[in-house]
């Protein structure tokens, strides 16, 4: 398995298949051409439809290359899966979740951002969302070749929103729902990064930063993951099966409960079982987070699947239904072609494209280990749940990139605070001890979070440390101020974010005005 995946790793990563990555999937957008033009034939609007259907596949494509890279990112950044193995569980996961979970019935204005009954035209409808997809799925395609993961939902809403605006002029926008849309900017990644951040600090006062890590791992350990369960027993229920099977939430609490009480068993069983065997470190206590984070990424793609999948079929569906009844629609069913068109294009654009975006959200923008991924994919799900109740709008790609700056965040805020306990521990020796604090700051500069305190400790007790210079000390903060978050990738991703809604809106409106006057 090491030696396919690792194999499959490199075919995914490297450059030289560039080509055949294109290659394959304008084979898969013909192949939808084809199959949908065999059973369109002779029915009205059949080469719009054609169209329609080949820019939904390139929506969904697009969807798999660049959103599905949150659910994988920090599980593949911490070591729990291998590249090719995150790629192969994500775009089974993601299709399952898409056909079994995606439901019936889309609506085709998502989030009701404009109102389409001041529409009289019925193929004025079919332009406007036509454009929307295209708009939607160019802007993905533009952000994942940037290396920046931006919500496949305010792209297609943003395309929606600036066809709409060509087509009924600025009154067809509900302004009051794109305020909510706005805010989830700040709501979905401070949420989520907070809960991060927050867990992680749990773990490391409760586990990592005891003296003996292993009994610490064998009382709290099942409880962190029995909360993991109870969360994504709850999300899949309210989430990720929401479109086939109805249930409230306190119904779909009870569901996370039992989930979590089973798993509680099983967990504390197998720590009992590995205590005696486990190393007494961080390191230790990574390797119990290895399975909850496979199964967390691959319900992650599961709920994603089922919801994010409306973002590529909604609008096609949409065309679908109007070209056949003649008039503007606002729920459409979903015909089985639409669905396979949504969760294969996915699959498609997840193993072709998506390792890039994977790479930068797992390891590029902050260092992560197994403990860190899980707070991000324990984070994810709450947020979702919490956000849900309290009638919030947010990205769950927002989220779960709020959720890798916050772990990150804290661990500058961990480290640096260690150095100022260090100066105040330091500054009142003698200057003639010098030499002996040189072993001490070698070992310093290269240990971990969780080994500082422990430094720190020692030097109190033993009171060994010796005062800096006025340069050393610079030399010696300086150090301390290594970002463990690289602030280009924040840069970049913000202003991704930001300009997602007006860059899909302007690029609709341009191709709505095209389309319609190619075929007025």
């Amino acid at each position: 398995m090491a030696r396919s995946t690792g194999f499959l790793d490199t075919i995914l990563t490297s450059p030289s298949t560039e080509r055949y990555r294109v290659g394959i999937s304008l084979l898969f957008l013909l192949g939808v051409w084809l199959t949908v033009g065999s059973f369109s034939d002779g029915m009205p609007g059949s080469m719009l439809l054609m169209a329609a259907a080949v820019i939904g596949g390139y929506m969904a494509i697009n969807i798999g290359a660049n959103d599905v890279a949150n659910n994988m990112g920090p599980a593949v950044g911490s070591g729990a899966l291998s590249l090719g193995a995150a790629v192969l569980i994500a775009a089974v996961f993601e299709a399952g979740g898409a056909l079994i979970a995606g439901g019936n019935v889309v609506s085709t204005i998502k989030g009701g951002i404009i109102d389409p009954s001041t529409l009289d035209d019925g193929r004025a409808f079919v332009w406007l969302m036509t454009a929307a997809l295209l708009a939607g799925a160019l802007w993905l395609n533009l952000a994942t070749w940037m290396g920046a993961p931006v919500s496949t939902t305010h792209s297609i809403v943003g395309g929606v929103l600036g066809a709409g605006i060509a087509a009924g002029g600025w009154g067809i926008a509900d302004w009051a729902v794109m305020g909510k849309i706005a805010a989830s900017w700040v709501i979905s990644p401070v949420l989520g990064g907070a809960l991060a951040a927050l867990f992680l600090f749990a773990i490391k006062k409760t586990v990592l930063y005891r003296q003996d890590v292993v009994p610490a791992a064998r009382t709290f350990v099942p409880w962190l993951v029995a909360i993991m369960a109870w969360a994504f027993g709850t999300y899949l229920m309210v989430k990720g099966v929401k479109k086939v099977i109805k249930v409230d939430f306190l119904e779909a609490s009870l569901v996370g409960l039992v989930a979590a009480a089973v798993v509680f068993v099983m967990v504390r069983t197998l720590v009992g079982r590995k205590a005696s065997t486990m190393e007494n470190s961080s390191a230790g206590v990574n390797t119990l987070f290895t399975w909850p984070l496979i199964f967390a990424a691959a319900l992650l793609s599961f709920a994603h699947g089922a919801n994010d999948v409306a973002n590529a079929i909604g609008p096609l569906a949409a065309i679908n239904d109007a070209l056949a009844g003649g008039a503007v629609v606002t729920s459409a069913a979903i015909p089985l072609w639409v669905m396979m068109v949504g969760a294969l294009g996915i699959a498609v654009g997840l193993m072709l494209f998506g390792p890039r975006l994977i790479k930068t959200v797992g390891s590029e923008i902050t260092e992560l280990d197994k403990t860190r991924a899980f707070c991000i994919a324990l984070s994810a799900a709450l947020t979702v749940i919490l956000a849900s109740q309290l009638g919030l709008p947010v990205s769950s790609t927002h989220i779960a990139i709020g959720g890798v700056f916050g772990v990150g965040f804290l661990r500058e805020y961990l480290k640096r605070n260690y150095a100022t306990q260090l100066h105040k521990i330091i500054e009142h020796h003698d200057p003639d001890e010098q030499e002996r604090l040189k072993p001490f700051l070698d070992d310093f500069r290269n240990a971990s979070v969780e080994e500082m305190e422990s430094l720190l400790k020692q030097a109190k007790k033993d009171k060994q440390q010796v005062p800096l210079s006025k340069a050393e000390r610079k030399r010696l903060k300086k150090i301390y101020r290594e970002e463990m978050v690289k602030r280009s990738h924040l840069v970049k991703i913000a202003a991704a974010w930001i300009i997602t809604v007006p860059a899909s809106a302007i690029m609709a409106a341009i191709l709505f005005f095209t389309l319609r006057g190619l075929l007025i």
